[in-house]
């Protein structure tokens, strides 16, 4: 029997795929197409204190090998989702990893206030870099300080894991990732989308209705299996690997690059089974490698 598990601040994930954030709804929106028990767990839409309706359509442009995304964070609130969506998510054995994001320091306080009485969440992760957005996100994520402020103050009132979302948009992602550690972070999630723009050359306009987005898919693979690596040397706490991951082998890529697990995104927009298929490809590559646990390949690269 293949061992798939892995463990990132305590918490024992059945395997390492994971649902992005942003991508793959609140979790209830995917249990009619896969069977989201087999799933290692997956991180629900970033979630403010106050419901926000999003940034102005257009607000998907698909590119070569990606998509642009300027969603701009539309989600029901942290209020609603405790009320209305964590009631259904405990039914399934599954980790749920709540995103938190705000405009301020106070408001990711906030938020982290409103689901820390709440059952059914087993982690946080902090959006200190989503490009959708004009205040908060990578206003805090592209400052160390700023980054390890917000990170230092989350730890000292959250009695789960924190795992600190890290953007692309860096001078060095292993100074930044070395920033949050010390402050305290569980774990890193790397990376972010990659800030972008997509020009109607008829209407000589923007396709986004925000003018920019973020850029995700295949085409930033190499860019996020690079930060992976760079974060993993720089650190000693676990790095969830996400960019552009839609089968096992790219999958297997971040995880020999030093990533403990893989987050799922855009794929799942194409191919709603993508995660559930990673899993299988998983499996299929250890059993075909005489391999009977994945945890040795965690950071097995060799240069």
């Amino acid at each position: 029997m293949i061992d798939l598990s892995v463990e990132i601040a305590g918490i024992r994930f059945k395997n390492p795929v994971l649902g992005a954030s942003g991508t793959f709804g609140y979790g209830l929106e995917f249990a009619e197409l896969i069977d989201l028990n087999r799933l290692g767990g997956f991180c629900t839409k970033g979630l403010s204190i106050e419901p926000l309706p999003g940034n102005a359509p257009p607000r998907i442009v698909e590119t070569h090998g990606g998509m642009l995304n300027s969603i701009g964070l539309q989600n029901i609130g942290a209020r609603a989702f405790v009320q209305e969506k964590l009631p259904l998510l405990r039914r399934y054995d599954t980790h749920v990893i709540a995103n938190v994001f705000g405009f301020s320091p106070d408001e990711y306080l906030e938020v982290i206030r409103v689901l820390e009485d709440s059952e059914g969440v087993a982690a946080y992760e902090l959006n200190i870099s989503c490009p959708n957005v004009k205040k908060g996100g990578m206003e805090i994520g592209n400052d160390p300080v700023e980054a390890a402020r917000l990170t230092e103050a989350v730890k000292r009132l959250a009695r789960r894991p924190v795992i600190v979302k890290l953007s692309p948009h860096v001078r060095s992602i292993a100074e930044i990732a070395r920033a949050v550690e010390a402050a305290g972070a569980d774990a890193l999630s790397v990376i972010n989308t990659i800030l972008g723009m997509s020009v109607d050359i008829y209407k000589r306009r923007p396709r986004l209705g925000a003018t920019m987005g973020g850029l995700s898919g295949p085409a930033i693979k190499p860019l996020a299996v690079r930060m992976v690596f760079e974060a993993a040397r720089a650190v000693q706490i676990p790095i969830i690997g996400v960019g552009g991951i839609a089968t096992a082998q790219d999958a297997l890529e971040f995880i020999i690059a030093g990533a403990t697990a893989i987050q799922v995104g855009t794929a799942n927009y194409y191919d709603p089974a993508a995660t559930i298929k990673i899993i299988d490809g998983l499996h299929a590559y250890c059993d075909e490698q005489k391999i009977e646990q994945i945890r040795p390949l965690i950071g097995s690269l060799e240069v």
